[in-house]
């Protein structure tokens, strides 16, 4: 449905790079990276707002690359919903087809469909500064889908709102793109609402897309340490591989070895999520091939989770634990725990 092929755009002090990127009809891609990385402009490029300085951008088979933005059938939503305070909710979704000179009966009864699909028939006469943040980006959401676009794109569109707001919001993006099967590319820097929505990921890094792949593969098997940084790989180390015998390799990392599940020999860079690790005060007997014992440096409370600090002779992992099981094992600064991840758990770059 969309390709982007060897897409190039310098600006004065950013770039975005050599761009190759497909996303599939009816899929929801998200494209997700820090501040900074060129997400939103690569939006802005799907949309015709910047013309490219190289490569093309197809949608639905037809070549746009030079297509002004009314003529690529894309709807935009916008991080901060650019609704006009002027105009009721009903006027604001209304207005796309108004511009495009629809006649006011088919007008009405459009706009009336799509307030009742995002439920927003009860606010349809209430101006944008009486809405919460979740009821403003619902009707820009809504403006977006009345022109019936052929792709829908998303600016970081739950970033301004609330947590719980955030979850109503997810569910709902979930069960409109069910409905319509509009694809759909969605920017965001949120690792769980990435998790939640994404059919496939795209990772970008100062303008390129480092990794594409599912959110399994993207959050379980990231291509390189940013990336594993990025999604949650809290404990990374340089290592060296000294000994792998049918793929089962020890690891030093540092003098603490470790083992893994991989092909890799000589130097190597290993990452084990802080949720992969089980915490005990107590060794116990199972097949989980790596235990480590060590001291609680430090803590966080996350309020239903714990985040662990723990030193291991020169290393230090991050672990985490519900905030009972912290409280059952009365676990404090410099109390003596064990670590316990499977082999299969460590990821090596």
């Amino acid at each position: 449905m969309i390709k982007i092929k060897d897409l190039h755009k310098s600006w004065k002090d950013f770039s975005l790079k050599n761009i190759n990127l497909e996303v599939k009809n009816k899929e929801y891609l998200v494209i997700l990276g820090p501040t900074g990385a060129g997400k939103t402009l690569l939006l802005e490029m799907i949309v015709g707002f910047h013309s490219p300085d190289s490569g093309e951008i197809w949608i639905n088979g037809e070549n746009v690359t030079d297509s002004p933005p009314e003529k690529r059938k894309v709807g935009f939503v916008y991080q901060d919903y650019m609704l006009f305070p002027h105009m009721t909710v009903k006027e604001n979704v209304e207005f796309g087809l108004k511009m495009h000179g629809i006649p006011p009966a088919e007008r009405k009864k459009a706009t009336n469909d799509v307030l009742e699909l995002t439920g927003l028939i009860p606010l349809r006469d209430r101006f944008p500064n009486t809405l919460s943040g979740g009821e403003q980006q619902k009707t820009a959401l809504a403006r977006a889908l009345i022109i019936k676009p052929e792709v829908l794109l998303l600016d970081e569109p739950l970033s301004a709102l609330d947590v719980n707001t955030q979850k109503k919001l997810q569910s709902e993006l979930k069960r409109l793109h069910e409905e319509l099967e509009i694809t759909t590319v969605h920017v965001t820097h949120n690792q769980v609402e990435a998790f939640i929505l994404a059919d496939r990921l795209a990772v970008m890094k100062d303008g390129a897309i480092v990794q594409t792949g599912s959110p399994e593969q993207v959050f379980h098997k990231p291509r390189d340490d940013y990336v594993a940084r990025f999604v949650g790989f809290e404990n990374l180390f340089d290592g060296e591989v000294i000994e792998n015998q049918k793929n089962v390799a020890k690891i030093d990392i540092g003098g603490v070895v470790i083992e893994a599940v991989t092909e890799k020999v000589g130097k190597c860079v290993v990452g084990v999520r802080p949720d992969d690790i089980i915490v005990s005060e107590r060794l116990f007997k199972s097949s989980v091939r790596n235990t480590l014992k060590g001291a609680i440096m430090d803590f966080v409370d996350m309020d239903a989770f714990v985040s662990l600090i723990v030193s291991v002779d020169n290393s230090s992992f991050a672990a985490l634990i519900t905030k009972r099981s912290f409280l059952e094992m009365r676990l404090k600064k410099g109390s003596e725990v064990y670590l316990s991840f499977k082999a299969s758990a460590v990821h090596v770059i």
